[in-house]
């Protein structure tokens, strides 16, 4: 019996003990409220953060409008060839004692002009240059004798006016 009553004493101390206080509605809703505010502040961090990293450091400049120009050296000599072209990235070159033909064909920037030059060896002999702007031969030039030169160039139209319907078909203006 005894264990009965202390069974029953405990459990009547755990019912005299004082109610729980009743949760107001106000305490739950400023919890709810304080989690949205929670989330909605990540999210914005989030969204934030992604536009700085998605976002390029530096504008990206323009695409350049090029053509497409072919030089070439043919000829029976040996032969001292510079050639320059300005494209995405200017080109210069310096070729010393060539045999022939010789050929490159590169974009070039439009408004500049693409050259080559040639300077025959101290043997002589008979050299030519071509330059052709989009497959079109534009200008032809012959070098002869000992140390003879020539120069081919083409000057390209500048962008704004490549982009004429002239152009577009492959005919320099």
């Amino acid at each position: 019996m005894s264990t009965d009553t202390l069974g029953n004493g405990a459990a009547d101390a755990a019912r005299e003990t004082e109610p729980a206080e009743p949760r107001s509605a106000s305490s739950g809703t400023g919890r709810r409220t304080l989690i949205a505010v929670t989330v909605s502040l990540v999210l914005a961090a989030g969204a934030i953060t992604y536009g700085v990293l998605a976002s390029p450091g530096e504008p990206q400049p323009k695409p350049v409008p090029t053509a497409a120009v072919s030089y070439e050296v043919s000829g029976s000599s040996t032969v001292k060839i510079d050639f320059i072209a300005h494209g995405k990235q200017a080109k210069s070159l310096t070729l010393s004692g060539s045999d022939l033909p010789w050929r490159k064909s590169v974009d070039v920037a439009l408004g500049t002009e693409p050259t080559v030059r040639i300077v025959l060896d101290g043997k002589g002999g008979d050299a030519g240059c071509t330059v052709a702007v989009r497959g079109k031969h534009v200008q032809r030039s012959t070098a002869t004798g000992p140390y003879g030169r020539a120069t081919c160039s083409a000057p390209l139209p500048d962008a704004r006016n490549a982009s004429s319907p002239a152009d577009e078909n492959g005919e320099t203006p």
